[in-house]
């Protein structure tokens, strides 16, 4: 068999891969070309997201998630690089401060969401208490539109750092020593030697975990639905959409149009990040 597929020319084996990937082929066809096709044309009338864009409460969701995925992802990788570097250390301490750490991701997301609530519950709430024994009062946390949404990423950037801390640890740890050697030669300092060595060489895994961290943060639904519950105009486009779906039932164009709008920044920034991780792969010298 193996001497009868060696004679084989290279047209029929083309031919013969294609006829073993024609059923993924269809299934590719069927459940993702042909909805989108059918999302994009159902939402090219211009006067479709003339009336989107001139809804409030849908331009103030755009808002609230360029806020929410803006400095969340941005302030998670900030913080990650930062404790990649406390924590690059195989001291009996630094291990133990490491398996502390990691406990938030461990934690169900549905309990933390409800504790953070009731910490700042009006009624109830230990941040209330805190405020009244400092004589500042009583204040309504979930009620305040800035006070809910900094709650909001605190807890996501609580949550998920662990997950980026690791990733861009692992990276650090996967730098030859050589190169912070000769750093150290050249009188590098700490910012010096982050600038030029550990971020040239991280840049393919801080890419990736950015990549990840951007769609995660982009459709996650669950967080801000519990978190946010009852309060509309506060709602990231991850969960205000289904109501914009469901509002807009009647007419299938407005209902594409809501989420043609959703995907088109996560496709530009997939693009764009992706460039950006082929890149540095060439920097860092894995592709030859």
């Amino acid at each position: 068999m193996t001497a009868a597929a060696d004679v084989l020319s290279p047209r029929s084996r083309n031919l013969q891969g294609l006829l073993f990937s024609l059923p993924l082929i269809v299934l590719f066809l069927a459940f993702v070309v042909y909805p989108l096709y059918f999302e994009v044309t159902q939402a090219l009338d211009r006067y479709t997201y003339e009336v989107l864009f001139n809804d409030p409460i849908y331009v103030q969701t755009i808002v609230n998630t360029l806020v929410y995925v803006g400095i969340a992802v941005n302030l998670k990788l900030f913080l990650a690089l930062l404790l990649s570097g406390v924590l690059d250390d195989d001291s009996r301490s630094t291990r133990f401060l490491s398996a502390i750490f990691l406990l938030p991701w461990a934690i169900p997301v549905l309990p933390g969401i409800l504790s953070v609530r009731w910490m700042m519950s009006s009624q109830w709430g230990i941040l209330n208490l805190i405020s009244e024994d400092l004589g500042l009062g009583t204040h309504h946390w979930l009620a305040s539109r800035w006070t809910a949404i900094s709650a909001l990423i605190i807890f996501h950037i609580w949550k998920y750092l662990p997950f980026w801390t690791v990733i861009i640890l692992a990276a650090r740890r996967g730098i030859p020593r050589q190169l912070y050697e000769a750093g150290a030669i050249d009188g590098a300092n700490p910012f010096q030697t982050l600038i030029r060595v550990i971020l040239p060489q991280a840049v393919p895994a801080i890419t990736a975990v950015t990549i990840f961290h951007f769609f995660f943060t982009w459709n996650d639904y669950f967080t801000p639905l519990v978190y946010l519950v009852g309060k509309d105009s506060l709602y990231p486009i991850s969960v205000g959409i289904g109501q914009f779906v469901s509002t807009f039932g009647q007419y299938p164009g407005r209902a594409m149009a809501t989420a043609v709008m959703t995907l088109l920044l996560p496709a530009v920034m997939f693009f764009f990040a992706q460039r950006q991780f082929m890149q540095g792969i060439v920097l860092t010298g894995v592709e030859k």
